[in-house]
């Protein structure tokens, strides 16, 4: 999407505690990602972050779009527009276009989307179709546990509430997306890490999300980091991938740091 969040992931590999990344086709810093940081992160798992939310459309698409081309639906706009098959029909062509336009230049491993579009059931269901036939064998799917992190001063505003109402939104999507998931032969996670701290994440929110989950489990946890300091949050979340310590915290609870490509692997 930028460069500082390039650069962000690029410092993120290096200390380890970043994994896995995911590449938006549409992004001012495409060019930049694809060419001189995949390259050197072989071990790094790309992965396609579809988006039909923010910046401009590779295709013609006028259900999603203004006359610009610029996308302008919000979520609420983009439930609702799901159960228009000419809307499908161009979102379909947006994804088919994303998703080439990633695979022409570096293997993939997953998808996930912008602002978590993909979780609406009706364009779940596409994206199941698209990943099976473009051979990319993982989706995210966003169950999250509630759980509250000792700093009181996240809870204090208007965002944690909001939050809350988007696991409650995702966590019903997520119910009826597994169906779907069920006889489709892909993978996904059981759980995620993100939502409820959306814009406040930091490392005690990953920790004690992970406090709340069994062992034998498989969850993502979603940061936004960048080097720019445009948007405080995402400054804060990039020290995240700084924390060397990190990696023993998480060990320390009976998880494992790992990325796509490892865990498909297995």
């Amino acid at each position: 999407m930028s460069k500082g969040l390039n650069d962000a992931i690029q410092k993120g590999c290096e200390t380890g505690v970043l994994t896995s990344a995911s590449i938006c086709a549409n992004g001012e810093a495409f060019d930049d990602a694809v060419n001189e940081i995949i390259p050197k992160y072989p071990n790094l798992s790309v992965g396609v972050h579809l988006n039909i939310i923010e910046g401009k459309s590779l295709t013609e698409s006028p259900l999603l779009t203004d006359n610009d081309g610029c996308f302008n639906n919000g979520y609420g706009g983009l439930i609702v527009k799901s159960f228009n098959k000419n809307f499908l029909a161009q979102t379909e062509q947006e994804f088919r276009a994303q998703i080439e336009k990633i695979i022409e230049k570096t293997e993939v491993t997953h998808i996930d989307s912008h602002v978590h579009v993909h979780a609406i059931p009706n364009i779940f269901k596409l994206v199941v179709k698209l990943a099976k036939e473009y051979n990319i064998p993982y989706i995210r799917t966003q169950w999250e546990k509630p759980y509250l992190i000792p700093d009181i001063r996240p809870h204090l505003g208007i965002k944690y509430p909001v939050n809350v109402i988007k696991i409650i939104l995702l966590n019903t999507f997520t119910l009826l997306n597994r169906k779907a998931l069920k006889d489709s032969g892909l993978s996904s996670n059981e759980y995620l890490i993100g939502v409820g701290y959306t814009g406040m994440m930091c490392d005690d929110a990953i920790l004690y999300g992970l406090k709340t989950l069994k062992k034998a489990c498989v969850a993502e946890a979603l940061i936004h980091p960048s080097t720019d300091g445009k948007i405080p949050s995402r400054l804060r979340e990039f020290e995240i991938t700084q924390n060397e310590n990190l990696k023993q915290k998480i060990s320390d609870l009976g998880f494992e740091l790992i990325s796509h490509k490892e865990l498909l692997n297995r």
